[in-house]
């Protein structure tokens, strides 16, 4: 395995903001007196390629597990109480700025009547059902069937989207974020049909997160597509001035630290017009096929 990596605190919030969950289960459970198991996880799912990058995470708060999560996935999982307390002591001190900020406000609160015993209690385990109604996907039919008065808690408003860390970028790039070689369909001149293009991809709740990536780049524009927000940098200078050097200096950590460095690869070879040429041009080709999804992730 390689070594694990440092991780700057505002890159972990960063990717939480992208890839983590807050999750409350409300299960049956006979054994108990009020027939209800709570249990609360904070988790990060990930394709086993990217083992070394949360072995970094549970390093980085020192409490929890990595565990096997079917063939190819493993997730990193904090459950008790006393080590989900060191988690919600970091967001305390560097804050999410998604939407997903609003489940962690719900699922600390989850957390405080857990710590006061009060889930082992009638009134206790409604007012947690209430909160997980607004959490998430919500409840499933099993828990609605079985509480069916409850009124759903107030989801907090996450209105504060303002990106002033760019280690928090680093982070949400690394889980959202996606460097990408496009061919495009002309037949008139070779050099449109190589298309460098750097994109993070959110749901339209976050669509103010997004624009504000335009600010804080100074470039790219967003595009809507179905329930998503897509900030995109296709332009060339922009993407060697400005984002090349910006991840230069706050990296992109995992497997999709492979996908920036071809980027920049070909980003090299434009910038010295050899993409003008059949050997150039078939460079760019080799590269590509070798980016994302394409990717030979044995080799890794």
């Amino acid at each position: 395995m390689k070594k694990k990596q440092k991780l700057n605190p505002n890159f972990i919030s960063g990717f939480t903001d992208g890839e983590a969950s807050f999750f409350i289960g409300i299960r049956k459970n006979p054994k108990l007196k009020g027939g209800w198991r709570v249990e609360a996880c904070f988790y990060i799912g990930l394709h086993a390629k990217d083992q070394v990058l949360l072995e970094s995470i549970k390093s980085f708060f020192g409490v929890g597990n990595v565990v096997n999560k079917g063939k190819d996935m493993i997730q990193y999982r904090v459950t008790t109480l006393k080590d989900l307390t060191v988690i919600i002591d970091h967001f305390e001190k560097y804050p999410l700025i998604t939407q997903k900020k609003a489940d962690y406000l719900l699922f600390k609160q989850v957390i405080y009547l857990m710590n006061l015993k009060e889930h082992l209690t009638q009134d206790g385990l409604n007012k947690i059902v209430a909160i997980k109604t607004s959490m998430n996907l919500g409840l499933s039919t099993e828990l609605k069937a079985a509480f069916p008065n409850i009124i759903p808690a107030v989801r907090p408003l996450v209105e504060n989207q303002s990106i002033v860390n760019p280690q928090w970028v680093a982070g949400f790039t690394t889980a959202e974020g996606c460097f990408m070689i496009q061919l495009l369909n002309s037949s008139s001149n070779r050099i449109s049909y190589v298309s460098l293009v750097f994109q993070i991809t959110q749901h339209s709740r976050d669509e103010q997160l997004m624009r504000s990536l335009i600010d804080y780049f100074s470039c790219g524009k967003v595009y809507k597509r179905n329930d998503a927000y897509d900030f995109r940098v296709f332009k060339h200078s922009d993407l060697t001035n400005k984002i090349i050097p910006f991840f230069q200096n706050y990296p992109i950590q995992g497997v999709k630290h492979r996908d920036y460095l071809d980027l920049c690869k070909a980003a090299d070879l434009i910038q010295n017009k050899a993409h003008l040429t059949s050997e150039g041009f078939d460079k760019i080709l080799i590269i590509k096929s070798g980016m994302n999804i394409g990717r030979d992730h044995n080799s890794i």
